[in-house]
């Protein structure tokens, strides 16, 4: 058996006026996760709670995320988040608003034997 990684979905979220960093995480993993669809724990008979998930999450300040409340958006497996620099903050000094832009990578792995699932050589 050996971890294979079964999906890598990229998604952005924002918060428009409020400067809150884990809302705007939460809402780029929200937006990776519904740009997929997982048939395969349906079609193979697989337990999707099996999975373990990565997600990684780019904000200008990382030390503002709640990586609980993060993690909570992921519905299936066992989930760690990591937060790093990136993203963007966009200030409208004549509005006096501040807008959290964050970018969340989510990958998904599973512990699959070496033998199956696997394409036959040409």
């Amino acid at each position: 058996m050996s971890l294979k990684r079964i999906i890598l979905e990229m998604g952005t979220g924002n918060d428009l006026y409020g400067e809150d960093y884990t809302k705007a995480a939460r809402r780029a993993v929200h937006d990776a996760l519904h740009h997929s669809s997982l048939t395969l724990f349906r079609t193979l008979g697989l337990n999707r709670d099996d999975m373990q998930v990565t997600v990684t999450i780019g904000v200008q300040k990382p030390e503002q995320v709640d990586v609980d409340s993060v993690a909570a958006e992921v519905p299936f497996g066992t989930v760690q988040v990591m937060v790093e620099f990136g993203g963007l903050t966009i200030e409208d000094t004549e509005a006096g608003t501040v807008t959290v832009i964050a970018a969340a990578g989510v990958e998904a792995y599973l512990d699959l034997p070496d033998e199956k699932f696997t394409l036959p050589a040409n």
